[in-house]
């Protein structure tokens, strides 16, 4: 995805991916979508323990899911206040495997998996891609955001998803990475391409 532009001309110029800290359904791997769980005691240090990783970042924009674990996960960064709440940015609509595990599901659907086959009475990839294209769009359109830092506090899912279109693949290929709650990547440029600066760090 070449720009042929200078860095200062890009809307966003970089990306930093910020994935909520840990709650109960994350850790025992329940399908986290629309319900909103608060963050465990080990989920708000991970929170607290970005705001010393992100102070020397100047963000232009600071995005979050409207989801209560991404917005704790941006309040105890440091954000507070601050970030304005983006429904591009809630976690992928499981549907009818809301708060089930990938084994739950198998059980009654061998060999099912997210990014090829989605989520009945919820959303597939494709829809989720859509979803982040908007909002790359939207960004990319704000002048005010030329050769900024846009920060955006959300979810394993949709952060995978929206790493895979920010490099142009198909939504389908963000089941090649994976993100640990309270991780930190960074999207950028390196000459005219896209690329993944840091990722799951």
């Amino acid at each position: 995805m070449g720009t042929g532009d200078d860095a200062t001309a890009r809307a966003p110029a970089r990306l930093v991916l910020v994935r909520h800290g840990v709650t109960t359904w994350s850790r025992t791997h329940r399908h986290t979508g629309r319900t909103d769980v608060p963050l465990e005691d080990e989920g708000r240090r991970q929170a607290a323990a970005l705001a010393g990783r992100l102070s020397a970042e100047h963000f232009a924009l600071v995005l979050s899911s409207p989801l209560r674990r991404a917005r704790e996960t941006c309040a105890l960064a440091g954000f507070a206040g601050r970030a304005e709440l983006d429904d591009a940015l809630a976690e992928w609509d499981y549907g009818d495997y809301e708060g089930r595990t990938t084994d739950e599901i198998r059980a009654e659907r061998p060999g099912w998996e997210l990014f090829a086959d989605g989520c009945p009475g919820g959303e597939d990839a494709a829809a989720v891609g859509a979803r982040v294209d908007g909002l790359l769009a939207r960004l990319a359109a704000d002048r005010r955001l030329r050769g900024g830092v846009v920060a955006c506090f959300s979810h394993g899912h949709l952060l995978r998803v929206l790493a895979a279109r920010w490099l142009g693949l198909p939504p389908e290929d963000a089941r090649l990475v994976t993100l640990d709650t309270g991780s930190l990547s960074v999207l950028g440029y390196e000459h005219d391409w896209r690329v993944v600066e840091r990722w799951n760090t």
